[in-house]
């Protein structure tokens, strides 16, 4: 494994290619083998993150070709994340750390490969995208951006006709999580009008407490889509320690 060792927050981090795309992990003080991998957007609000580490958990990225929770890219994942556990002696199950967009690539990745996870964090979770980025409810619309448009065109080969047609949004894939019992924490600003919680995590929430699945959920009064995370992230990381499967 040839990579470059730089510090991040404090701990070791080192960089190297999987499979000819960009990689890392964040090595803990000490290791405890429980891990998490950052879906989309490394580096981001990095609170909980950080607080894992302090832990003795591992942190990990992959970089994406879409960050709209394509196959190939959950498919990668899962490889990489056998790499992981046998290179770094981690267990096979980690904590998603879906953000934004990572959201759609949790959800995605979990329907798709739910033995592999732990647990899920969403935080302002897209998991509609005909409400982001197409913004159809009471969002604004991403697709206004020509190029976010092109990204989903270059993603999933849509138009919008056959969008308004899919039925795998991660909201439709709720099923297959919740018959693995994979626990969640969502946090949400309550004004968010970029990804709109009643549109989004809001389903995840309401799903979940029906079927009495283990639910972390935070609103955050008067916040929009930023900043997101928690800035004591305690309680959220007590609820991953605990929840989280083994």
């Amino acid at each position: 494994m040839d990579y470059t060792v730089s510090e991040w927050n404090g701990f070791e981090r080192r960089d190297f290619k999987y499979k000819d795309h960009d990689a890392l992990v964040v090595l803990p003080k000490t290791s405890n083998s429980r891990w998490m991998m950052k879906m989309e957007y490394f580096g981001a609000f990095p609170n909980l993150e950080i607080e894992l580490l302090r832990r003795g958990w591992t942190l990990a990225y992959i970089k994406n070709d879409s960050r709209w929770g394509v196959d190939s890219d959950s498919h990668r994942k899962a490889r990489f994340a056998d790499y992981l556990s046998g290179k770094f002696s981690l267990e096979k199950r980690f904590t998603c750390v879906g953000m934004s967009c990572g959201g759609i690539c949790s959800v995605n990745f979990a329907s798709r490969h739910p033995d592999y996870v732990g647990c899920l964090y969403l935080d302002a979770p897209v998991m509609n995208m005909l409400s982001c980025p197409m913004g159809f409810g009471v969002g604004n619309p991403l697709s206004a951006d020509s190029s976010t448009w092109q990204e989903i065109v270059n993603s999933y080969g849509f138009d919008r006709s056959s969008l308004l047609s899919y039925r795998e949004h991660p909201i439709d894939r709720l099923p297959i999580l919740a018959e693995h019992k994979l626990p969640a924490a969502i946090i949400y600003g309550d004004s968010d009008q970029i990804v709109p919680y009643v549109e989004n995590g809001a389903i995840m929430e309401k799903y979940w407490r029906e079927a009495g699945l283990p639910l972390f959920v935070v609103g955050k009064k008067d916040c929009g889509h930023h900043p997101h995370g928690l800035e004591d992230p305690t309680l959220l990381a007590d609820f991953i320690e605990a929840n989280a499967l083994r």
